[in-house]
């Protein structure tokens, strides 16, 4: 079996920087234990795998699979998906995704780039003492939790971001948690990093999920709903944050995260 694939940097302006996702549309679903093992082969962050929708309440069905694990949300494959189907339709300008556990998520082309609608995930305070220890950090500024497996840590400069050493073995006993590190910015309004060692990533380079989570707390602190964002990887990517009220309450909210993404694979994958 022959499989169309493509690799993208994603929340990038050029190669080599961003995250990389690949993509790999599907005449139909596979069997799990296929897409986790093509997933493992592919050793990128994400691969997102598409199959067309036939609910009618979508374009196409989405999934997310790390080398190790399925994800419930993945942005930066989201946006290297609506990227890989609005450059082969010039004539479209948005693409919906139907999520087994996301809901529905929208990519629409914006100048030479993008915008991803994405669910708002605002954490609240909870002590993470073992995210803590494993970070090395004492004296954070607030930690806060969703309980969609996002743990929110907020220091009090860019800097001390940036100087993180994190325990990845320690991380990873914790479980499948996304643990997200911030702080005012110096060439942007927010500096971030993200690590993820349970699902296969020590330190993912530019997470759209972490910024669902990210904007709401950003968005309330800064007293406005608009912010630059950049993810402090040794790839490194920025991203522009907007938290979109909703009116059925914040449940409803969206986040929705501004980039471009650069194709640096085609091919097709063998099975």
């Amino acid at each position: 079996m022959k499989l169309p694939f493509a690799q993208i940097d994603a929340f990038a302006s050029r190669p080599f920087t961003g995250n990389q996702a690949a993509v790999m549309p599907l005449e139909a679903w596979l069997d799990d234990a296929v897409l986790q093992a093509i997933a493992g082969e592919n050793n990128v962050a994400e691969t997102a795998f598409l199959v067309r929708d036939e609910s009618g309440e979508a374009d196409w069905e989405l999934r997310w699979f790390t080398p190790m694990v399925e994800v419930a949300l993945c942005g930066h494959a989201t946006l290297a998906s609506g990227h890989y189907l609005l450059e082969a339709d010039p004539s479209s300008d948005l693409v919906r995704f139907r999520t087994r556990r996301a809901g529905i998520l929208e990519v629409a082309r914006h100048g030479e780039g993008y915008l991803l609608a994405l669910p708002a995930y605002a954490p609240a305070p909870l002590p993470l003492p073992d995210a803590l220890a494993a970070l090395g950090l004492d004296g954070a500024v607030e930690t806060l939790r969703h309980p969609g497996g996002y743990q929110l840590i907020v220091l009090e400069s860019a800097a001390r971001v940036l100087a993180l050493r994190p325990d990845f073995r320690a991380l990873a006993a914790m479980g499948d948690t996304l643990n997200i590190v911030t702080a005012p910015g110096t060439d942007t309004d927010v500096i971030s990093r993200v690590f993820a060692p349970a699902a296969g990533i020590d330190e993912d380079p530019v997470t759209g999920s972490a910024h669902s989570v990210l904007t709401p707390y950003w968005a309330r602190r800064l007293g406005r709903n608009h912010f630059s964002a950049y993810q402090a990887s040794a790839r490194g990517g920025h991203l522009a944050c907007e938290l979109v009220p909703a009116e059925g309450g914040a449940e409803d909210d969206r986040v929705i995260l501004g980039g471009r993404c650069v194709t640096v694979i085609e091919g097709e994958f063998r099975i």
